[in-house]
């Protein structure tokens, strides 16, 4: 999908690339940032069970495993539908565009290839309130929407094949980096929820 949207193809479907994809970030944006909001505020009935520290520690729990899982390849678990490429010969460029976006943003609504993808969810709901629950939505929104924003210097089809080839060289770095990071997350997490509790446990 991240080929078939590029100033190439908009021109070839009379649309205009920067308008297309403008309504996938918008929409990409706003479907996490609306899932965000609905678990931050769902979870708000956690924070009057478990405080901000033991919070943290099934959050870092979680993202060990999602560690585990991205790490060693594990299958992730969800639907295994696609969006329906159908549209782009269907639709004009802000229909797909902002439908594109709003089912790759939710997360979970298309396949699901990285456990990252529910630990954004889990630390929307764990945020205990529906602002950061949408914080942490908008921000997964944003960075999932970025990748296609880079397609916008696309001139040729021989540079759309380089593109995609670049993409296809790049994924093992992303899930390096997706793991790295998560790891560091996880660690972290944990150090706040341990020393929370002994300091809970001396006051």
């Amino acid at each position: 999908m991240l080929t078939s949207i590029s100033p190439l193809g908009e021109r070839a479907r009379h649309n205009r690339w920067s308008i297309t994809v403008a309504w996938y970030v918008a929409a990409s944006v706003a479907a996490a940032a609306a899932m965000g909001t609905v678990l931050g505020a769902a979870g708000s009935a956690l924070a009057g069970v478990a405080g901000a520290p033991a919070r943290a520690g099934v959050l870092g729990a979680l993202a060990a495993l999602a560690v585990v899982i991205d790490g060693t390849g594990a299958p992730v678990p969800g639907p295994r539908r696609q969006v329906d490429e159908d549209w782009l010969n269907r639709y004009r460029g802000w229909v797909y565009g902002a439908g594109f976006g709003a089912q790759l943003g939710a997360g979970v609504t298309t396949i699901v290839t990285t456990a990252t993808v529910w630990l954004y969810l889990a630390a929307a709901l764990l945020s205990g309130s529906w602002l950061p629950g949408a914080m942490i939505g908008a921000t997964f929104g944003l960075v999932r929407a970025l990748p296609l924003v880079g397609a916008g210097r696309v001139r040729s089809f021989a540079g759309l094949q380089r593109r995609h080839g670049a993409l296809v060289r790049m994924a093992p770095v992303a899930t390096g980096v997706t793991v790295g990071a998560t790891a560091v997350a996880a660690v972290g997490l944990g150090v706040v929820a341990a020393v929370a509790a002994v300091a809970g446990g001396f006051s």
